[in-house]
């Protein structure tokens, strides 16, 4: 799969700045969650805030050449690119369930502008309390650390059920990083944060082989790749279809669906899945919703010769 270079002139990446209303009294003047209805399910996209990251982790295997030219074509910087958080919210029956819960608020960090599920999920009148289910796609920092967050476990239900896949817990017990592609630290702190995870939250774990319905029409399948047990979200209601594909999916990966994101600890299988998952709600026409597309993240898939075009969705204020 190829990307033609274009050597036309371009204007720099700009940098927008937003100023509150003045007296609107609102601290938040960017959206932050979205919702929306699929059959009897309800929905709700929010932002974690966005995570700065090289990016050369968008496509390592990629000819710097060519991955420069899609940053450039995309109106993006060449150094680093911020990688939208979303995670999703869902009422089916008499169930709420939180699809992924952020990167939380370790200081070591220093990562200012994510870590904030907690406090959007309050915004959107979701109480901790409510939450009967939470399912993970895969174990990465970014998608576990805000269930770490101090005094986040004392307000959950005792008996709150995490669904995650069995091949996930048991490849965070001696996790391989030959094949990822991170900055340094970015291992270790993976690394701890999954043991942390594992050692506070092993009595709710509902652990599911190949796929598990969580609630009437929610039910999550493993597709592996990204790690062992990654795994997508899939809803169907009265004929209606929502895929969230956690990390399947990244902003370069329907024009160039075969680079490797420097996050996958298996970047052929990844790819694999990948295109796969594409292929499938392409031929649905169901909307996507990923964890690093741009907030909201919700629309749908096109086949565009041999690769595929991304179509945003209209909002409906």
């Amino acid at each position: 799969m190829n990307l033609v270079v274009r050597n036309q002139p371009q204007p720099a990446p700009m940098k927008l700045t937003i100023t509150p209303v003045a007296g609107s009294g609102s601290k938040e003047p960017v959206p932050s969650r979205y919702a929306l209805r699929v059959g009897d399910i309800d929905v709700m996209v929010i932002s974690d805030g966005v995570l700065p990251l090289p990016t050369a982790m968008l496509a390592h295997n990629a000819d710097p050449v060519a991955r420069a030219a899609w940053l450039h074509d995309m109106f993006l910087p060449q150094d680093a690119f911020d990688w939208p958080l979303n995670a999703v919210a869902l009422r089916s029956g008499k169930q709420t369930i939180l699809v992924d819960a952020g990167l939380g608020l370790d200081p070591d960090l220093h990562l200012p502008r994510a870590g904030q599920l907690l406090q959007r999920l309050a915004a959107a009148g979701i109480d901790l309390p409510s939450v009967t289910d939470i399912v993970l796609t895969h174990m990465h920092m970014d998608h576990v650390g805000g269930l770490l967050i101090d005094g986040v476990k004392q307000r959950l239900r005792p008996d709150l059920r995490i669904h995650v896949a069995a091949a996930e817990v048991a490849f965070w017990k001696a996790p391989d990083f030959s094949r990822t592609q991170m900055p340094n630290g970015f291992p270790d702190a993976l690394r701890a944060t999954a043991k942390r995870f594992l050692a506070v939250y092993r009595r709710n774990l509902c652990t599911f082989g190949d796929e598990v319905e969580v609630a009437p029409g929610v039910i999550a399948r493993r597709t592996g790749g990204h790690t062992p047990g990654h795994s997508v979200v899939q809803l169907t209601s009265n004929g209606e279809r929502l895929t969230f594909a956690g990390d399947a999916v990244f902003p370069v990966s329907f024009e160039q669906p075969d680079w490797h994101n420097g996050f996958e600890h298996d970047p052929e299988e990844a790819t694999r899945v990948r295109v796969r998952l594409l292929r499938e709600v392409a031929a649905t026409g169901e909307p996507l919703v990923a964890t690093h597309l741009p907030f909201p993240s919700i629309g749908r898939v096109a086949v565009d010769g041999d690769v595929f075009r991304w179509v945003p969705a209209y909002w409906d204020y």
